[in-house]
């Protein structure tokens, strides 16, 4: 094993944290967004990424303090398209979801072969990220 980076792993996880905080925001407003026949269904599930991603921050938060590091109290830049049709919505989600994996797999690679601990949370994470594009993209279908 070699030895953690652990300030480079403290600055991902704040950036990780940052972005979960944002798909906190992102997804509630997401949910507030949604109209049509199939709103229920939808705005439950943006609900669920909403309250997910705020467990994912909240998790990043606590590795970072185990870490001696401090929690950053921002949040990323929310882009608004202004575009809110639910094509749209799924859309958007999916490039969340897209960035979010990026952002694990890059922990991965800081993390590997130095923190068994954090392998694990990067690579369920990125397990679960990976579910969430593959949903997004089923849900999307139905607008090719």
């Amino acid at each position: 094993m070699r030895e953690l980076d652990t300030p480079t792993a403290i600055e991902l996880l704040n950036q990780i944290m940052e972005f979960e905080l944002a798909g906190v925001v992102r997804y509630t407003h997401y949910s507030l967004m949604v109209t049509g026949p199939n709103r229920i269904p939808i705005v439950d599930f943006f609900k669920g990424q909403a309250s997910e991603s705020l467990m994912h921050a909240q998790e990043a938060g606590e590795i970072i303090t185990g870490l001696e590091g401090h929690p950053s109290q921002k949040i990323q830049t929310i882009e608004e398209t202004n575009q809110h049709s639910v094509k749209d919505l799924l859309q958007e989600s999916l490039n969340h979801e897209q960035q979010a994996l990026s952002l694990y797999k890059e922990l991965l690679g800081i993390v590997e072969n130095a923190s068994i601990y954090l392998e694990e949370f990067s690579r369920t994470k990125i397990g679960q990220e990976e579910m969430h594009n593959l949903e997004i993209k089923k849900m999307l279908r139905d607008f090719s």
